[in-house]
């Protein structure tokens, strides 16, 4: 069942005229681009089953997966690339004597065993000599590195072994040891931190949303006085390295909800959370998962048009009648049902002010926020040393976050890829560009391209490179930044930013299904239970708008699986009572 939390009434978050009228500015910009052509079908459609999915990333894919695998004819237009922030791609140029080029990604790709949709899907892609298709190339990852600047760095294993079952004394002794390793944390505050968590595992639903909701992340946390590194490592590098989430500004409800999934795929003590904590793919993510998907949605007869952007809908009687397209299916397209599957920001201006009176819940998302997150690769002629699995430098002005990659992926990177010198390749994403950085003193957006490679290596050897010398500047061949961010005049641009969960911003979400009947929305931006921007929550929308659809149509075939999060059982009486506490306003038994 797709998440249906309820929304506050209008009393206590009126939309505004005001809210509404800036909708009209960007309806009237629509309206003055120039005329197109007659409507044309998506596809040969038959007995209302023809269906327009805008965005081919995660979310599109998805719901075009579920949909054709129940005969609708699906077609999905995507402007730039399918699979969007989750694909990789060639660095042009680079490939020499029948060489790949050199792959790039927009951030490495990291599969946590909470991931549940992801994994099924994956299950459901052919790919040759794997009995589970694309998911046997999910490789488990057993350690991760956690560097500290001026300390050496720590490898420590990622899941937690010998824990007989999950109760609150052994979350409370798991919790102690993960975060124990990090330097002149007062005992006080390690204990304050684990009482934290354990107030959150221990919440009702409706204390999360009705309090977690609407308080930060440092404030739940109770971060102001204390140490430097509680606020600058468990505070505020936890929260950073998470999708750029922000410790004063993210919702403390969606850090705890992300947290207690982890740390339960870490016990190894849920079944649904298999495969391990950490897992990557075997090869880059375009050959392992996005290019066999996109050949099976084919061989299901999902059609592409790529190019197309749909810059506007149409309304008439209640229903959107055809959906406006610059680009490669320049025109309109008329299609029986309509699923806009495409990021928040460009989502937006399709909500033309006819749209909004139909469904006023939906003004909502012009009030979401997103952020930068972008990934740049170090291309090595000399292995680093560094241990296989994810770094985690906690700390860094920029919030970086790592992942050595040939070393875990099939085949010979120097045979398969480049001019046959790179032998490694150091995948990095930079959470955090609004802060100055150690060379420069200026944060990532003020930097030029050169200095952002510049700046990212240094920290990171400042970090890593304390009594191991794993990183060295001459064995530099090249490096990628993500094309999404690009240099006009000086200033730095991001085509592909993420959606950060800000407090309260769960009130702004849409669900997948609409007031308008043929209307359906997915994305990391709706209402999901990962709750999160990830390609889980992109995966878990598909699915929903899919099965919106269906319901809508009437359909009596089977609805795509949606998974809930694994709540334990051992917490269901605590949170019980504080479901009464809550309602009778009264705080939760740890803060009495």
């Amino acid at each position: 069942m797709p998440v249906n939390r309820p929304r506050p009434e209008p009393s206590s978050h009126p939309i505004s005229r005001r809210t509404v009228l800036r909708g009209s500015l960007i309806a009237a910009a629509a309206a003055g681009l120039p005329a197109v052509s007659p409507p044309v079908r998506a596809v040969a459609a038959g007995g209302g089953r023809s269906v327009a999915v805008f965005g081919g990333g995660v979310s599109g894919l998805t719901a075009a997966h579920e949909l054709s695998e129940r005969g609708y004819q699906v077609t999905v237009y995507e402007p730039v690339a399918l699979g969007g922030k989750a694909r990789s791609m060639s660095v042009p140029g680079t490939g020499a004597g029948g060489r790949l080029d050199l792959p790039g990604e927009h951030g490495f790709r990291f599969f946590p065993g909470c991931y549940q949709h992801i994994p099924e899907t994956m299950s459901r892609i052919p790919f040759p000599g794997n009995a589970r298709g694309v998911a046997d190339n999910l490789v488990r990852v057993q350690a991760a590195t956690v560097a500290f600047r001026d300390l050496p760095p720590v490898v420590t294993p990622v899941e937690v072994g010998g824990l007989a079952e999950i109760t609150p004394e052994t979350l409370r002794t798991t919790l102690a040891a993960a975060v124990g390793l990090i330097p002149r944390l007062p005992p006080q505050e390690l204990a304050l931190f684990t009482q934290k968590m354990l107030r959150w595992f221990t919440s009702s639903t409706e204390r999360r949303f009705g309090e977690w909701e609407y308080r930060s992340w440092a404030q739940v946390m109770e971060a102001d006085g204390k140490s430097d590194a509680y606020r600058e490592y468990l505070v505020n590098a936890l929260t950073r390295i998470t999708v750029a989430a922000k410790p004063y500004r993210s919702s403390a409800r969606t850090i705890g909800t992300i947290g207690e999934a982890l740390v339960l795929a870490g016990t190894g003590l849920v079944p649904q959370y298999g495969g391990g904590v950490d897992r990557i793919l075997n090869r880059p993510t375009n050959e392992a998962w996005i290019d066999p998907w996109v050949a099976h949605l084919r061989g299901l007869g999902v059609r592409f048009e790529l190019g197309a952007k749909a810059i506007g809908l149409e309304l008439d009687n209640g229903r959107i009648t055809s959906a406006r397209v610059s680009g490669g299916a320049d025109g309109r397209v008329d299609a029986d049902w309509y699923i806009c599957a495409m990021p928040v920001e460009r989502a937006v201006p399709l909500l033309s002010d006819d749209i909004l009176d139909a469904d006023p819940r939906l003004a909502g998302m012009r009030d979401l926020e997103v952020d930068w997150m972008v990934g740049i690769q170090y291309y090595l002629t000399r292995p680093t040393d560094l241990p296989e699995g994810h770094i985690a430098a906690l700390g860094t002005p920029w919030a970086l976050t790592a992942l050595r990659q040939a070393a875990m992926w099939v085949g010979d990177f120097a045979s398969r890829y480049g001019d046959g010198s790179v032998v490694e390749c150091l995948s990095v994403d930079v959470s955090d560009w609004d802060t100055p950085g150690i060379v420069f003193g200026k944060s990532a957006k003020d930097c030029t391209k050169d200095e952002v490679a510049q700046e990212v290596w240094a920290q990171l050897s400042a970090w890593l490179n304390n009594s191991t010398g794993w990183l060295r500047e001459d064995d530099i061949h090249s490096w990628f930044l993500d094309p999404g961010v690009h240099w006009t005049g000086g200033a730095a641009t991001n085509d592909t930013p993420l959606l950060v969960n800000t407090i309260g911003s769960w009130d702004n979400r849409p669900e997948a299904a609409t007031a308008i009947p043929n209307l359906f929305f997915a994305g990391d931006h709706v209402r999901t239970h990962i709750d999160l921007a990830t390609m889980e929550g992109a995966n878990e929308s598909g699915r929903a708008a899919a099965n919106a659809l269906l319901d809508a149509a009437g359909d009596p075939g089977s609805r795509a699986p949606i998974y809930p999060l694994y709540a334990p059982p051992v917490f269901e009486p605590l949170k019980a009572l504080d479901a009464d506490r809550y309602r009778a306003g009264l705080p939760h038994l740890l803060d009495a």
